[in-house]
């Protein structure tokens, strides 16, 4: 069994219940190691004193808050733990609020909730069948690291899960950070377009369908050079869509997602770019057609 990261009470009401908290998730990447260019040396990195230039052990490290003018207050760790002796121990629930009414910005990480005795089994099944039953997440708070971190508590099947979350001043303004953002879509008719492919992409939420194929390319280009092959992956880069083309693009779009709809999802992304084309084609042509008919016209005015 894995080992918790945090031990401490849920409480809500006048009820505590001792759970133990365990990550969620973890994050698949080939790791990489740091060497000097054409050589096997390794790059380490060390704590240096950087008056003496010597390294310094770990337990000699305190931490400093600098205060400006080059003085920095030294605060040590038992300062930190003697601060919040409560919070540190204690995920007191606070409200509990509709769970579609959380936007998901501010959920950060995931992680398991998991009774820490056996003695308290049922009153953990109480808290997870009730949330559970009313679509519900518990809003609480606690100290984990030397952080106060804001929660979510919420029941996914037999196991709560615990999300923190970034508090409302942590969240950045749109408006300030990217300027001006578009007042409102296009055109009638391309909007009801744009929602027709939504429509016809639209299918059930099935996280297996989806793979880290970047880090298998990663592992592939690893091995090859390993085996001293060269591997070379061809992809074309996106191009912008040009606003006088967007509904032609639209509906072929539109015409492809139905047809792999109608298929299976067997429809590779090379014919839908081939559809795409073709389209493109027959627009070029229809309106280079237009344009002789109107110049034939014009000589015989």
């Amino acid at each position: 069994m894995a080992r918790a990261i945090w031990t401490g009470y849920i409480s809500f009401g006048l009820v505590s219940v001792p759970v133990g908290l365990f990550s969620a998730t973890e994050e698949h990447e080939v790791d990489f190691h740091q060497f000097q260019r054409g050589t096997s040396d390794r790059i380490r990195y060390k704590r240096v004193n950087e008056r003496t230039g010597r390294e310094v052990d770990f337990d000699k490290i305190v931490k400093g808050h600098d205060v400006g003018g080059g003085e920095y207050v030294i605060v040590e760790q038992d300062e930190l733990a003697d601060i919040a002796p409560g919070k540190s121990r204690s995920l007191e629930i606070s409200r509990f609020v509709d769970l579609d009414e959380v936007d998901p910005i501010h959920f950060q990480k995931s992680y398991y909730l998991a009774p820490s005795d056996d003695q308290n089994t049922s009153s953990y099944a109480l808290l997870r069948d009730a949330l559970a039953k009313t679509n519900r997440a518990g809003i609480a708070s606690f100290v984990m690291r030397g952080k106060e971190y804001l929660a979510a508590i919420r029941a996914d099947g037999k196991v709560l899960v615990l999300e923190t979350m970034f508090f409302a001043d942590e969240i950045r303004d749109p408006a300030k950070e990217l300027g001006t953002l578009p007042a409102k879509a296009g055109s009638g008719k391309q909007l009801s377009m744009a929602v027709d492919l939504v429509e016809a992409m639209s299918g059930e939420w099935r996280p297996s369908d989806y793979k880290d194929t970047y880090t298998e390319r990663v592992k592939k280009l690893v091995e090859s050079k390993h085996k001293g092959k060269e591997v070379v992956f061809t992809e074309e880069e996106p191009e912008a869509t040009p606003v006088n083309d967007l509904v032609t693009q639209l509906r072929a779009s539109v015409e492809a997602a139905r047809s792999r709809r109608q298929s299976g999802g067997k429809t590779t992304k090379k014919t839908t770019t081939k559809k795409t084309t073709a389209k493109k084609t027959a627009a070029k042509k229809t309106a280079a057609k237009k344009t002789a008919k109107k110049k034939s016209a014009g000589r015989a005015a």
